[in-house]
């Protein structure tokens, strides 16, 4: 039976299509031309090279540019959500009937998750979120990141469930015996590492429901 489920955040808890993962994209890009003085036409690349090698560019940016974690994420994430995301009161209503302790597992850190989750009216279900700093910067998809994830809400990885858009972060998080779910609008066929496909985050409900493992609802998710 499932106990726990653990969401992704950016283009995961609110659709891709609202822009806001491209603009912390260009984010990321200006801070690497007006703080570190790289040329902008390298730039891309050299994200590229850090997402394959280190997991994020945060921590391609750490290993070699000495980078303070801390200014990085204040100024990537420095953006008027309000202009990118919108309360959504039926994402709301499904969490609430979903009787599952929730968790938020992110690659970003608490202060951008708090943000999106209060622009969103969803914070109210959410009992950790397990950031970039609370994992001492091991990030997806490395092993250690769902390990540190697991150990800090005390979860056995067969009683969770993971959402995530990226398919390549969910393979890790089945091979510890989570039950992976993948939010994609083009419906793409079951890929090695991932259990479920959901065009969307409000299919989430009737996704676990089908697989017979969620229990009872909750008085506390009742409300």
């Amino acid at each position: 039976m499932l106990c726990f489920a653990l969401f992704d955040l950016d283009d995961t808890l609110y659709a891709a299509e609202t822009g806001l993962w491209p603009a912390i994209g260009r984010r990321i890009e200006l801070f690497m031309v007006e703080r570190l003085g790289l040329a902008a036409e390298s730039v891309p690349a050299l994200r590229r090279r850090y997402y394959e090698t280190f997991g994020t560019t945060l921590n391609g940016l750490r290993a070699e540019h000495q980078v303070d974690a801390h200014d990085f994420l204040a100024y990537v994430h420095d953006l008027p959500l309000d202009e990118f995301v919108r309360p959504n009161p039926a994402l709301d209503q499904m969490l609430a009937r979903l009787p599952l302790v929730k968790v938020v597992f992110t690659n970003a850190d608490a202060a951008h998750a708090r943000r999106v989750l209060g622009q969103l009216g969803i914070a109210r279900h959410f009992d950790r979120i397990v950031d970039i700093h609370a994992r001492d910067f091991a990030s997806k998809p490395a092993p250690a990141a769902y390990e540190a994830a697991l150990r800090l809400i005390g979860a056995d990885p067969r009683a969770c469930a993971y959402v995530e858009d990226l398919a390549r972060n969910l393979a890790p998080a089945h091979a510890l015996g989570m039950l992976t779910v993948l939010v994609s609008p083009q419906a793409p066929a079951l890929s090695a590492g991932v259990d479920l496909v959901i065009p969307d985050i409000l299919a989430l409900e009737a996704a676990l429901a089908s697989t017979g493992r969620l229990p009872a609802p909750s008085a506390r998710e009742a409300v």
